[in-house]
């Protein structure tokens, strides 16, 4: 029977063939020595990406949804966390921006250090972000105002992080668009959430999906969670 992995790595792609064969390697060299798998998530992508997923080595599983038809990354994700074993998940673009070198010190820091969940920040001493241009710096920051009373981080908007499994028991999750980890930092509210520094790389291949679309979905989705926590405050008062 297949030892149960440590680590779960969850990686949504949607044409990210290019950079997967650049980012592939990395990950295997920082995971060498811990109980792990690899879960790609991919919508369907035309140039191959799955074909290509499915050649690799080791423990990956590749997961294919409605071919031709972009579902969206927050829904990979949670596509993701239901195909995955580890007890430890960690999630992270597949576009070669996040740096796997990170992954053994925010898993550490779960298994060794306590903490429920880890975000690898560009806005904290030591982190920086050269992948962004000035504009999607711009935007980030103001993403990041926005998102900060939800969340006592620097970086609410990371997208690469960790998490102790069990947390997804605490809540049911709906997220809108791409920032799955805001969403869990705010409906299962992991203590302690732990920030380490990273720095967000340029993107190996491709272009960023980043657009108005997907903004307006963050916004959809943010009103929704200021909601949430404003009823639930609510009733927490309430049964005092």
């Amino acid at each position: 029977m297949p030892t149960e992995p440590l680590v779960s790595v969850v990686l949504p792609t949607f044409n990210e063939r290019k950079s997967l064969e650049t980012l592939y390697p990395e990950l295997c060299a920082a995971l060498s020595g811990i109980a792990s798998e690899v879960v790609v998530v991919d919508d369907g992508s035309p140039d191959g990406t799955a074909a290509y997923a499915e050649t690799l080595s080791g423990p990956v599983t590749c997961i294919v949804r409605n071919r031709g038809r972009k579902l969206g990354l927050a829904t990979a994700v949670l596509d993701g966390f239901a195909h995955s074993r580890g007890r430890v998940i960690v999630v992270m673009d597949a576009d070669g921006s996040h740096p796997p070198t990170a992954i053994p010190t925010l898993v550490r820091a779960i298994s060794d250090g306590g903490a429920e969940f880890v975000l690898g920040s560009r806005y904290i001493a030591g982190g920086s972000s050269p992948g962004l241009t000035p504009a999607r710096r711009r935007v980030s920051r103001i993403a990041t105002a926005i998102a900060r009373p939800l969340v006592s981080v620097a970086d609410p908007m990371s997208g690469f992080f960790a998490f102790s499994r069990p947390i997804l028991d605490r809540a049911p999750l709906s997220p809108l668009g791409f920032k799955i980890g805001l969403e869990i930092m705010v409906r299962c509210r992991p203590r302690p959430i732990v920030e380490i520094p990273i720095a967000f790389r340029p993107r190996s291949a491709g272009r960023s999906k980043l657009g108005p679309g997907a903004m307006r979905a963050y916004v959809r989705h943010i009103v929704r969670l200021y909601f949430f926590r404003v009823l639930g405050s609510r009733r927490a008062s309430s049964t005092r």
